[in-house]
């Protein structure tokens, strides 16, 4: 190497940064701007691809929509000001609600959630009751799946607060059946944009990566999921919760907080888990500065406030029927549907053959929840970030734990993150343990409060299934089933009513049809089967490794016994 070039490798000047100037944006604001812009490609290739085959106009906005992302993206990193990149946000913002737009424009996707919540607003707009009405024919007629039972039917019923359905009703008046997505597609991006508002400035664009960037939401959306409204309305409760109540008084926001609070209750029942996280922590923080009393009364009227606001939108419905209102809102957690989720039931569902205590599931998931609680109300200061986040855990002990339940509220996550640090709990109340503090007794008392919940989980896994199967014929091919014969015994001290069905990933199929055998065996009885599938047949996917399981399931007690099904070749 010549002197020279020796001289140019070594002696190079560093590279000089300047020090962080007030008008540069910071890193962590370019980082989250082009991260969002990342999030639009997401799902954009499926949405062009269906475009360009049924409606090429749709088709020539998303291309528009491609160009767009590349400008963003390059706007993201280049321009040298504050005030540029916040132009960027809002451009990142307007392209994620065009984009939302041709999402809708193309979804056809129904699920049951579509097709409860079409029907309750019809009966709503035509004068008829919404609750205490079981509508079989509108899921045979829509060809739609729905939520099958333990016991062996299914729930036709509407299960939610009702405010969804009173939002849906004036357009629904206006333009039909479509209003069941528009509206809460409208609602999605009209949260987007409240929270990329409410939200610090170097945090705005998170909001449209999570609300309207990456797909799910819209989905969810777009097929009248009533969460999204739900969603929508706490947004303004989260943004800056810990400052509810400062000082000893509601101030107008926080009386404008307490309303949407009421209104998302009222709206569908995920919000209920996330109302005493917050009034736990608003105690905390209120009491940090006041006495016990004076935090109490805060909390007591900020609850108040939210009460009358759900009252008010379920009166007319209390009012035709409160029993069947009653029951409405609890079918969630009274249908014992069947199985379904990612969550801890996976490990009687998929990596067992069943469990005869799944009710130990339940269980767990009740204490889990009320574990977290005391948890968070005992180190609010350390868990108060957290308090958006928590309340889901619970739903992943539960036998129906799909991932839904938690991803409909993530954009809370990000509300929660910018703008309830960690400093804002500095100096919370936290009641004080009977043997003092350190990280030993933390851990303890946490240990304490959680163990139930595990153990309930640990009894419902440990438990072996309690009717052991052996299928000794099956009749068809790889590309189908069309008949079964059974060898079923009650290994157990209590008579089961067994329901079969089939699956070969996370659902279930309709329950088959009993030819013969008996409705019930009884304590360590033994019965022969033949069953075919509801439809007649019941298809196979055509891919290797394609496991088959009959699966068994039992109501009151809730149990589930499974086995292979070893499908013949072709």
């Amino acid at each position: 190497m010549n002197k020279t070039a020796g001289a140019t490798a070594t002696d190079a000047a560093p590279v000089r940064l300047d020090p962080p100037s007030p008008t540069v944006p910071a890193p962590l604001h370019r980082a989250i701007t082009l991260l969002a812009v990342i999030s639009l490609f997401i799902g954009m290739r499926s949405d062009w691809s269906t475009a360009i085959a049924i409606r090429p106009a749709v088709g020539g906005l998303i291309t528009l929509g491609y160009a767009g992302i590349l400008i963003l993206g390059i706007l993201a990193l280049a321009v040298r000001n504050r005030r540029a990149l916040v132009l960027v946000d809002a451009g990142v913002l307007l392209l994620g609600m065009m984009l939302a737009l041709c999402s809708y424009v193309l979804g056809s996707a129904m699920n049951d959630e579509t097709v409860l919540m079409t029907q309750a607003t019809h009966e709503l707009v035509h004068g008829h009751a919404v609750y205490g009405h079981e509508w079989p024919w509108v899921f045979q007629r829509s060809h739609v799946g729905v939520t099958k039972t333990m016991s062996g039917g299914a729930d036709y019923a509407f299960a939610y607060p009702p405010l969804a359905v009173l939002l849906n009703a004036p357009v629904y008046a206006l333009i039909g059946a479509k209003a069941i997505t528009f509206v809460p597609t409208v609602l999605l991006m009209v949260g987007a944009a409240v929270l990329w508002a409410l939200l610090p400035t170097p945090w705005r664009s998170a909001a449209t990566a999570v609300t309207l960037g990456f797909p799910m939401l819209k989905a969810y959306a777009a097929m009248g999921y009533p969460a999204i409204p739900a969603l929508v309305l706490l947004i303004p409760v989260v943004i800056r919760w810990p400052s509810i109540g400062a000082g000893g008084r509601l101030s107008r926001s926080d009386i404008v907080r307490a309303g949407f609070l009421g209104a998302a209750c009222a709206t569908q029942q995920l919000p209920w888990f996330l109302t005493p996280f917050l009034l736990v922590g608003v105690y905390a923080l209120r009491r940090g500065e006041l006495s016990a009393r004076a935090a109490l009364g805060v909390v007591a009227r900020f609850t108040g406030i939210a009460v009358v606001v759900a009252l008010a939108a379920n009166a007319y419905f209390i009012m035709q029927s409160p029993r069947a209102w009653v029951s409405g809102l609890l079918l969630p957690f009274t249908q014992h549907g069947v199985l379904h989720g990612q969550g801890i039931m996976g490990l009687s569902y998929y990596f067992s053959n069943g469990s005869s205590r799944l009710d130990f599931y339940s269980y767990g998931s009740m204490l889990l929840a009320a574990g977290l609680l005391v948890l968070f109300g005992l180190f609010v200061r350390r868990l108060g970030p957290a308090a958006v986040v928590l309340p889901w855990c619970a739903f992943y002990l539960a036998t129906r734990s799909q991932d839904g339940y938690y991803l409909m509220m993530t954009p809370l996550w990000i509300a929660a993150a910018a703008t309830a640090p960690g400093s804002a709990f500095a100096s919370a109340w936290q009641p004080r343990l009977p043997l003092g503090r350190g990280r030993a007794v933390s851990a303890a008392v946490m240990v304490a409060v959680l163990a139930p919940a595990a153990v309930c989980v640990a009894i419902a896994a440990a438990s072996g299934p309690p009717i052991r199967l052996a299928v000794s014929d099956v009749q068809g091919n790889s590309s189908g089933i069309s008949g079964l014969t059974v060898q079923a015994t009650n290994t157990g001290d209590t008579a089961l009513a067994p329901n079969f069905a089939s699956s070969t990933g996370g659902g279930a199929s309709a329950y088959w049809t009993v030819r013969s055998g008996p409705s019930v065996l009884g304590p360590h009885q033994s019965a022969r089967y033949v069953l075919v599938p509801g439809n007649g047949r019941f298809p196979l996917p055509n891919r290797e490794r394609l496991r088959v399981r009959l699966r068994v399931f039992t109501d009151r007690p809730q149990t589930l016994s499974s086995t292979d099904i070893h499908v013949p070749k072709r």
